[in-house]
């Protein structure tokens, strides 16, 4: 979490259900106020990756672990000077082999396995105690970018 406190720029990756969850910690992170973006498009987040540095995070999420579009630009991040953190239900995987900081959800699919419903949920929670530890850490700035940013939503659903 110090990481992500301290960076310059916090970029996440992933795939389907997994790209879901990277756009949940982009909203989240930049709500309170970090500069952070989501990537679902591998050309994009190749491109994102590339462009990282040191003080920066970068977020591989992937159930398997094993996903390219999520493994190679993590890996790019990582050779750029990213800090690197991967969501991974596998521990064993690549991603959470190349990653300095591995954080393991926990869910099984059903048969139904309806938009990879328990391997999703348990990502967001990663991602909420994630979330909680950062704004925890940063309270005041917190406090003050989520007020700014209910401010700007709610003047602006007023006037429509």
């Amino acid at each position: 979490m110090d990481a992500i406190v301290g960076a310059r720029r916090i970029d996440s990756y992933g795939v389907g259900a997994s790209g879901l969850v990277a756009e949940d910690v982009a909203q989240k992170l930049m709500r309170i106020g970090l500069s952070s973006h989501a990537f679902q498009d591998a050309h994009l987040a190749l491109t994102s990756a590339v462009l990282l540095k040191a003080g920066d995070v970068a977020i591989g999420i992937s159930t398997s672990g094993e996903t390219p579009d999520v493994l190679e630009p993590l890996r790019l991040a990582g050779e750029a000077g990213a800090t690197t953190v991967a969501i991974t239900n596998n521990p064993r995987s690549s991603l959470a082999a190349m990653a300095e900081h591995v954080l393991i959800s926990a869910g099984r699919e059903t048969e139904f396995r309806p938009g990879a419903l328990a391997s999703r949920i348990s990502q967001l929670l990663v991602v909420d105690c994630v979330f909680v530890g950062v704004a925890q850490r940063t309270f005041d700035s917190s406090q003050e970018a989520l007020q700014s940013t209910r401010r700007a939503v709610a003047e602006f659903t007023r006037k429509r």
